[in-house]
């Protein structure tokens, strides 16, 4: 699921941004309402998480600007819980309201349950009989859920939305595991003889390959 987080709390926003990019979700974060609303209206994301409370532009004018012109879902967050400022926020255009403080797990679910609500067909990733449905974090080979560990899943998911494009292990190293690659470790070749084992041992046709001196690359090749 790709999100774009608009909160000016560091602490909080930090926090949720790791939460999330661990269990494999796109985050794009942002502290201010005018960055906010800018990032919202250049992107394009299957949910916008929004604080009310910001410098500059608040949430409430970000949401009426940007309800003129996107409908992509929006979960309001705001340490004010009273059922009038509910009433305001869904009555403005926002999909969801959540009351700080909060647990990750319902912030999570409530984004999860938006997303699905207004899923596109283009959403799911598919090669040859391989499928990832980021919004449900589904993986399937010929039909078959594939069980993944968090780290096994960034990878793939970074593999197939680069589907065809040869990665570095350089690449590959900071975008699933947020670290400089160093060439006396073997965490991405590991990581990827776990996943080949899972998605083509079995199957007639390979789709994780190696390129020499490279990197490695997912694609059907015949």
């Amino acid at each position: 699921m790709k999100l774009l987080l608009i909160e000016d709390e560091r602490t909080i926003a930090e926090a949720l941004h790791r939460e999330l990019v661990d269990i494999g979700h796109e985050v794009e974060l942002c502290h201010d309402g005018e960055q906010g609303l800018a990032c919202a209206q250049a992107g394009s994301h299957h949910l916008i998480v929004l604080d009310i409370m910001l410098p500059g532009m608040d949430g409430w004018d970000v949401l009426e600007r940007l309800r003129g012109a996107k409908s992509t879902p929006v979960l309001l967050l705001s340490a004010r819980d009273r059922v009038e400022d509910k009433v305001r926020g869904l009555g403005a255009g926002a999909d969801d309201y959540l009351a700080k403080p909060f647990a990750f797990p319902e912030l999570l679910a409530r984004c999860e349950a938006l997303a699905r609500r207004a899923r596109r067909s283009d959403d799911v990733l598919q090669v040859a009989d391989l499928s990832l449905d980021p919004l449900e974090r589904r993986v399937c080979r010929a039909g078959r859920r594939v069980a993944l560990s968090q780290k096994e899943y960034s990878l793939l998911l970074l593999l197939m939305r680069h589907r065809g494009e040869v990665l570095t292990r350089a690449m590959i190293a900071s975008a699933v595991w947020g670290i400089g690659f160093d060439t006396d470790t073997n965490t991405v070749d590991v990581a990827i003889r776990r996943l080949r084992v899972k998605m083509d041992e079995g199957h007639g046709t390979t789709l994780v390959h190696t390129v020499r001196g490279v990197g490695y690359c997912l694609d059907l090749r015949t």
